[in-house]
């Protein structure tokens, strides 16, 4: 870690294939932050974050996300770093066959967990903090739209991150569970796990207000604010 950085790219070119998304960036996220990242849809923010996690190179300029070095990131690097990042997106990605328990014990399983009782224990206290211990047992098609996305989330803070990112979380639900969504991921920031949000939902934006980061125009614009 860089300082107090979680994330921190300096002077960064964000290329998808040959095209030029976004350059020049400049943006560092602390522990416990809570940022919002907006911008119109194929301004870039998904590519945003897909270099933070390592689906993107770094070709120009430095970066660095949870004490790896983002230009110098080996394959093998990646499923670790990914374990010092939690991913929400907005279509929840849970395996349809298997239960809540069973969706979560298949990623601590996959990061290398083999102790039963930890993995129990962990997994009983993801879904404590996201309200959810109650759905144990139930599959994702029994679950609400925003049940699904709390277990999506309690999914990503299963390896204890440093940062969770988070991809539209919000694009498939309705304005009030939209809200308890964010509430859950502000709570989550208090607790010292940095939050960045990447959304067009200007209401909710709105709704919390906090730092803001806009990315527009093939540039990132820090500290942004909104009418």
């Amino acid at each position: 870690m860089i300082g107090n950085s979680i994330i921190k790219l300096q002077n960064v070119d964000i290329f998808q294939q040959a095209h030029l998304v976004l350059s020049n960036v400049n943006l560092h996220v602390d522990k416990g932050d809570f940022v919002w990242c907006i911008g119109q849809t194929g301004s870039g923010k998904s590519s945003l974050l897909k270099v933070i996690y390592g689906d993107l190179p770094i070709s120009t300029g430095a970066g660095h996300a949870c004490g790896y070095d983002l230009n110098h990131l080996k394959t093998s690097d990646i499923p670790f770093l990914r374990r010092k990042l939690g991913i929400v997106f907005q279509d929840f990605q849970l395996l349809t066959d298997r239960s809540v328990e069973q969706n979560l014990q298949f990623v601590v399983r996959a990061t290398g967990w083999t102790d039963k009782k930890l993995i129990s224990d962990r997994i009983l206290d993801v879904l404590e903090k996201v309200g959810l211990r109650s759905k144990l047992k139930k599959m994702p098609h029994e679950l609400s739209g925003g049940e699904q996305q709390r277990v999506v989330i309690a999914r990503a803070l299963l390896n204890d991150p440093e940062i969770i990112l988070a991809d539209e979380p919000t694009g498939n639900l309705d304005p009030d569970t939209s809200e308890e969504i964010v509430m859950l991921l502000k709570q989550i920031s208090q607790s010292g796990t940095a939050v960045l949000i990447a959304t067009h939902d200007y209401h909710i934006i709105r709704t919390f207000p906090s730092r803001i980061i806009k990315c527009e125009n093939g540039k990132v614009l820090e500290d942004v604010k909104i009418s």
